[in-house]
This record gives structure tokens, sequence and C-alpha cells, in this order.
């Protein structure tokens, strides 16, 4: 697709998040097997549990755009795919369980910055589209992100001292 607009820009940023948030709900679960603390495990369920959410906001939007402007299975977030294939890499090390939860939270936190920047982006164009629904799902999800990463900071906190110690 030629991108002409700012809504062209929009939506094939949209469909990128759609497709990142699709990978997340198929990467989280071997990140939860892998996890050995269990406010660690507990966090990445509720997070897991958060993101099936989010692609349900994703879905009421492209609803909105209509069938034909949206491809939902058509664009594949690189960003995040290769997080993902690093942080899969990462999980079949022979590590200290300590450690294997630092560096899960260390993946997680790069996947939630990658969402922190793309949903930033896309509540912008929302609202410089005149969009204000949108913009409220859109900020709804931006402040869920930003919790999940808040939380694994200071799950890292203790668990990074712990990983040290190993």
């Amino acid at each position: 697709m030629k991108l002409e607009s700012l809504h062209d820009l929009f939506v094939e940023e949209l469909e990128d998040l759609y497709s990142a948030e699709k990978l997340i709900i198929k990467a989280l679960p071997k990140m939860i097997e892998k996890t050995s603390a269990a406010d660690l495990k507990g966090a990445l369920t509720e997070h897991l549990e958060e993101t099936k959410v989010q692609v349900e906001r994703l879905d009421q939007i492209f609803d909105q755009l209509g069938g034909d402007e949206v491809d939902r299975k058509g664009r594949k977030c690189k960003g995040v795919e290769g997080i993902i294939k690093e942080n899969k890499n990462f999980l079949s090390e022979d590590a200290e369980p300590e450690v294997l939860d630092a560096g899960i939270i260390a993946g997680a936190q790069k996947i939630e910055h990658y969402e922190i920047a793309a949903y930033g982006t896309v509540r912008t164009y929302a609202t410089l589209l005149g969009h204000n629904d949108w913009t409220q799902i859109l900020e709804v999800t931006l402040e869920e992100e930003k919790q999940a990463d808040k939380k694994l900071t200071q799950l890292a906190e203790r668990i990074n001292v712990q990983a040290r110690a190993a």
C-alpha cells in the first residue's frame, strides 16, 4: 500500500501493532513456563490476559475502519518478532533459575518499550486525525503497557539482585 496520508500511516502502524500483540500472545506462555519466580509468573500471566483484551481493542478500531482498508493478517511486526526470537534463544540457555528470570524480565521489558513507543505514536496519530474515541482506546492500552513495564522494573529490582548472588 502506498502511504499517501497520515491516515494510511496510522492504519499501517495499527496493523503492525496487531501483529505484535498476536506474536506476544504466542510467546508469553513459553516465557511463563520457564519462569521460576511466582510473582514474575503471575505478572506475565496477568499481562497475557491483558494482551488478549488489547487485541480486542485493536479489533474495535479495525471494525470501524472497514474491512477492505485493514489487513489483520498480512503484516508481520519485524521489531517484536526479532525481540521474541532473541528471547526464545535465551530461554534455551542453561542458566540458573534467578538468572533466567532476570533475562526473561529484560526480554519482556524490551517488548514493553517497543509497545510504549508504538502505542504512543498511534494515539497521537488518532488525535491528529480527529478520532478522539480511538485516542481514548489507544490511551488505555498505552497506560497498561506503562504499568506492565513499571511492574517488571519493580520485580527486576529484587530478581536481578538474586541473579547476582546465584
